[in-house]
């Protein structure tokens, strides 16, 4: 069932305008020390969602998520192009934090800001009911979409693939955790590569399943 397009439209237009973390910031957390720049896309009828970390500071400049060399790696893991990795008919994007949270003092990414988990993500996934597959994309969004297996180590989660297939495909919505495709992980596809020769192929086969052919996207 596809949720109601106006609903999505709105809701959208509202993630866009947020600046909870630059003007009421979590407790826990500073404000947000530069301008926010929400990326997130929505989809009423895409049966995919992509759930990563947070924008880095490319795409905070380009507002277009994975406009990076991360992004070439994680289409090549699905087997998409670019046109079908941003048609909203195909995949909806929704990090677990919607702008980027800043620097640290070593130069990296902070994580992602806690305010878009608490604010949004709830109301998000439960205006796409027809959602049916979720690539956890690193710690923080396997951490928010398998909560049963948090505190595991990243490995720990991806190399028990199957049998969050065997925990969660039977309730309509099956998560496949997937490490970030940033290069910082190149040490850790090397030394497993069953990642490769297992897990991409199932992956690519259960996104190929989903993908909606044009004439059928005319129709909706």
């Amino acid at each position: 069932m596809a949720c109601d397009f106006d609903g999505l439209a709105a809701l959208g237009e509202s993630i866009a305008s947020c600046r909870i973390c630059r003007d009421r910031p979590d407790p826990r957390s500073r404000p947000l020390a530069h301008e926010p720049r929400p990326v997130c896309i929505l989809s009423s009828i895409a049966r995919i969602v992509i759930c990563g970390q947070a924008p880095g500071t490319r795409v905070h400049a380009s507002g277009r998520p994975f406009t990076d060399p991360s992004g070439d790696r994680l289409r090549t893991w699905l087997g998409v192009d670019k046109s079908e990795f941003y048609d909203p008919a195909q995949f909806a994007i929704v990090p677990m934090g919607f702008c980027f949270p800043g620097l640290d003092a070593k130069g990296g990414d902070r994580p992602p800001r806690r305010e878009c988990r608490a604010n949004w993500h709830d109301t998000v996934f439960a205006a796409m009911p027809q959602i049916d597959l979720v690539l956890a994309v690193g710690r923080y969004a396997q951490d928010y979409h398998l909560p049963q297996w948090r505190g595991r180590s990243l490995h720990e989660v991806v190399e028990s693939w199957e049998q969050i297939e065997d925990e969660t495909a039977p309730a309509g919505r099956l998560i496949i955790p997937l490490p970030h495709p940033s290069w910082r992980n190149n040490a850790w596809l090397s030394r497993n590569v069953w990642f490769d020769e297992v897990l991409v192929p199932f992956l690519q086969k259960e996104v190929a399943a989903r993908l909606i052919p044009a004439v059928e996207q005319r129709e909706h």
